[in-house]
């Protein structure tokens, strides 16, 4: 029976500009300052750069393991004369970045954190079932891509990658289904995986597609999005200068956990302990918070932007405190098993 055809979804948000989300609350904890050296961890479309650039009469070094978003800002770099530097790298090599450029110390770095809009509205770069494309998802163009999960996991592997990165309730269900189709057709397209998953799991009636989930999951794994977060926490940690600021943009739980974590365990000082053990010494906090708790988009801004409702952003300000380093599995970072294959999820 052959496969049946399904006309290619669209996405209202599409037809929108790329609008930088959040970005007065970003501005707001980021404070640029004449003077000072800013990284924009994810240079995406360039909102959040060119805000900070024009803020104030700062420096700003940008970075992106996307290389076509690089090429699209070089126009920036001009426009700015000399304030941008455009380096393609991951977020989480800031540090390298920072050595390469002759810099000890920065006094700001902003992280978004996941996919952007422009990755996902392009059918080409396969993150999306909305249109029909192949099956990628891989932001730097390097390493194995979602195909190649989907092909080579094992049915308990592909099992632990939906169930811990896309929270599907159904992860045994959908993994076997996979495995199963792959066996008649390989799942090389991004609909042909979406049909897979959603004839497991049948029709969403709730405006979610079926398939959100195992796309979810499979984006975060081939790009290491989880691992990739943690490091750039801890270079942030060792690379940020007394008073400078870290402000973070998350989009979904798996991510904001990690920052929670992380930056709970950074600006705790008080002893941990009860009475039947002794309280633990706790080094000096690395960083003070600069607001209670998460910080969501106004109501005003998810009615302009529906891509804005699920960010959450968290920011501190660095101590004098020396940076502490560790191990990003220690603040959430999941192991997963991934069958041996090099650079996902590593």
């Amino acid at each position: 029976m052959a496969r049946r055809e399904r006309r290619p979804e669209r996405d209202p948000a599409d037809a929108r500009p790329h609008l930088p989300v959040m970005l007065p609350e970003v501005l707001a904890s980021l404070a640029p300052k004449d003077g000072e050296t800013y990284l924009d961890g994810t240079f995406g479309a360039g909102g959040y750069t060119r805000a900070i650039l024009e803020a104030a009469d700062c420096r700003v070094i940008s970075t992106d393991r996307d290389p076509t978003a690089i090429a699209a800002g070089y126009a920036m770099v001009s426009e700015f004369k000399g304030r941008l530097t455009l380096v393609e790298d991951r977020f989480s090599n800031l540090s390298h970045v920072l050595d390469q450029l002759g810099l000890d110390g920065i006094d700001g770095v902003v992280l978004d954190v996941g996919v952007s809009s422009m990755q996902l509205d392009q059918a080409a770069r396969g993150f999306s079932f909305r249109n029909d494309g192949p099956l990628d998802m891989r932001m730097g163009g390097e390493g194995p891509s979602a195909a190649d999960l989907v092909a080579d996991l094992d049915d308990k592997e592909l099992a632990a990658v939906l169930r811990t990165l896309g929270e599907e309730r159904r992860a045994g269900a959908v993994a076997r289904g996979i495995c199963a189709a792959r066996e008649t057709e390989p799942i090389t397209t991004t609909l042909r995986l979406a049909d897979v998953v959603e004839g497991v799991l049948g029709k969403s009636y709730d405006g979610i597609h079926a398939a959100t989930r195992t796309f979810q999951a499979l984006r975060i794994a081939v790009n290491d999005e989880l691992g990739e977060l943690g490091r750039a926490l801890f270079a942030a940690e060792s690379r940020l200068n007394p008073g400078g600021r870290l402000v973070v943009v998350a989009f979904h739980s798996l991510e904001d956990r990690i920052v929670k974590t992380f930056l709970a365990d950074r600006t705790r000082t008080v002893p941990g302990g009860s009475r039947h053990m002794p309280a633990a010494s706790v080094p000096p906090a690395t960083f003070q918070a600069l607001s209670r708790g998460v910080v969501k988009p106004s109501d005003e801004e998810v009615e302009v932007n529906p891509r804005a409702r699920s960010a959450r952003l968290r920011a501190a300000v660095r101590t004098d405190a020396p940076a502490r380093g560790g191990d990003a599995f220690a603040f959430g970072v999941p192991r997963l098993p991934l069958g041996g294959l090099e650079g996902a999820g590593s």
